[in-house]
């Protein structure tokens, strides 16, 4: 049990991992705290139902389809409410929670409830790794997991278009002497960070169902491993991830999968009275702000 509690717990970080990404690279561009992450994750998953079920695609070409759908709505939604807000953190928050919500709430309205909302997985097979079955998918995430991390990398310091991300990131002001458009960069990091998820949500929801509950919790995922590891901080987030994701399956497999929710939560607490700005994280801490 214990073995196969360490190789669960692995999968779980992975999870953790590709589900904190694109919210963790928005807000670590753009210092915007996007509420409506889980909605969009969510979105992505009916979208792609919808377009196998109704539309009679293929799923592979379903999953392209509704993570470009998902980026242009991000890239919507940044273009038509947050540039109105901009740098107004209160109602940036206010703004995306109440699109998330909205979302949510009309999925669960319109009906979009039930097991029959179901998404097949890529690899339907498995083996042994000892006296331990591991499903393909969940590798899969893993393996992707590790994609991301090392493709963003490389992307944000080798590509001109990741420069210019880091440069907003680093010094907005100076970034705007050199003609990069902040704006811009912003849409873009919100729009990548909405595409991030509707690709976690196309990869996780096949081990399970879709459910408009599931956006508040992944919402909540996200936050916990973004908070603890440092808000923008990718370093950050893979350490996180191992905390909260060992820390889970230990607890449903020792204690009480009726706790697992409450380690996040207890974590993120114990984060903010310790180390405010998370393990990784640069914004100041209280004494310096005072």
């Amino acid at each position: 049990m214990f073995f196969g509690t360490i190789i669960y717990a692995l999968f779980n970080t992975a999870i953790l991992a590709i589900t904190a990404l694109g919210f963790n690279l928005t807000f670590g561009i753009s210092g915007i705290a996007n509420f409506s992450y889980g909605a969009m994750y969510i979105l992505a998953a009916y979208v792609s139902w919808m377009l196998v079920h109704l539309l009679g695609l293929p799923f592979w070409l379903s999953v392209f389809v509704s993570i470009a759908i998902t980026m242009v709505l991000g890239a919507l939604i940044y273009r038509f409410v947050l540039l109105r807000v901009r740098g107004q953190v209160l109602s940036e928050v206010i703004a995306t929670f109440g699109i998330g919500l909205g979302t949510l709430e009309l999925f669960q309205y319109l009906g979009f409830v039930g097991f029959e909302y179901t998404l097949p997985v890529f690899i339907d097979d498995s083996f042994m790794i000892g006296d331990t079955v591991v499903d393909w998918q969940r590798l899969l995430i893993t393996i992707v997991a590790g994609m991301l991390v090392a493709g963003l990398w490389v992307f944000t310091h080798h590509t001109r278009l990741g420069l210019a991300f880091r440069g907003i990131a680093q010094d907005e002001s100076t970034a705007l002497t050199l003609g990069i458009d902040s704006d811009l960069m912003g849409m873009l990091s919100v729009s990548m960070g909405c595409g991030l998820a509707a690709l976690a949500s196309l990869l996780i929801i096949p081990l399970g169902s879709i459910s408009p509950s599931e956006g508040y919790d992944v919402l909540i995922k996200a936050l916990a491993v973004c908070i603890i590891g440092g808000l923008g901080s990718t370093g950050g987030l893979i350490v996180a991830s191992f905390i909260v994701g060992f820390a889970e399956r230990f607890t449903d497999a020792y204690v009480g999968s009726q706790w697992t929710m409450i380690v996040s939560l207890a974590a993120i607490l114990i984060v903010l009275v310790v180390k405010p700005s998370g393990l990784f994280g640069r914004q100041k801490e209280l004494a310096e702000r005072i």
